[in-house]
């Protein structure tokens, strides 16, 4: 397919920060479904056992999520910390007010879980200092310049590392998510989720970033069509 040759710069319909109301909502939840049904949380829970291993499991540790949607993710590295002993403070950050507050809604239950509402380009978000930053289907989103820069910076106030999982930009996941997409009645998921496709990473893609990103990288390829890239600053 000629159109996965190269990285898309296409407009997803869910890169508008101002989307709100019941289809926001119903969306984030679809798109929370699939990220579980294609094994998404497992790759990030994993990525973050690896990162955690090393550590005092007396240690706060702190964890941001980059483009957090609706919290999903760290409800289940809320079970996972509590599963296994970790002392996890876990911060959701998105652009988007409406999925910000749908995310506490959410979470209310749970008090180490806190969301805020932050533009990752801001001096705010670059002020900010964290253990591990987690960027789940949230990097394709940009640029190959906005991905070196924004990483570059991530790492800097990191102390650990950042765990990136991202699709794997393949012809036959675009032809497998078409199917599938035909039946989940919602335009803005399917329509989004195949842009997501184009707009993914090939291997080449990854080790060309890690290459300009100074630190310990680990690229790996993981079911369904996913890429689990971790870098270490330790």
């Amino acid at each position: 397919m000629k159109g996965l040759k190269e990285r898309s710069d296409q407009f997803e319909i869910m890169d508008d920060m101002t989307m709100s109301g019941p289809e926001l909502k119903r969306t984030l939840d679809l798109l929370a479904s699939i990220n579980l049904w294609l094994g998404g949380n497992a790759l990030t829970r994993d990525g973050v056992g690896k990162m955690l291993q090393p550590l005092s499991k007396g240690k706060t540790i702190r964890i941001v999520d980059l483009g957090c949607g609706n919290g999903d993710m760290l409800r289940k590295l809320h079970v996972f910390g509590k599963k296994n002993g970790y002392d996890l403070q876990l911060l959701g950050i998105d652009a988007n007010p409406a999925s910000v507050e749908y995310a506490r809604e959410l979470s209310a239950d749970m008090d180490n879980v806190k969301f805020s509402t932050i533009n990752i380009f801001s001096q705010e978000f670059k002020d900010m200092e964290y253990d591990i930053a987690i960027a789940t289907l949230f990097m394709h989103h940009f640029s190959d310049e906005e991905i070196t820069e924004l990483i570059s910076g991530i790492k800097k106030k990191s102390s650990i590392g950042v765990l990136v999982n991202d699709l794997h930009r393949s012809e036959l996941a675009y032809a497998l998510f078409w199917v599938i997409s035909l039946f989940f009645g919602n335009h803005v998921a399917r329509n989004d989720g195949l842009v997501s496709i184009r707009k993914a990473f090939k291997r080449k893609d990854l080790e060309k970033y890690a290459q300009e990103i100074k630190g310990k990288s680990s690229i790996k390829w993981r079911w369904a069509f996913r890429y689990q890239w971790i870098i270490l600053n330790q």
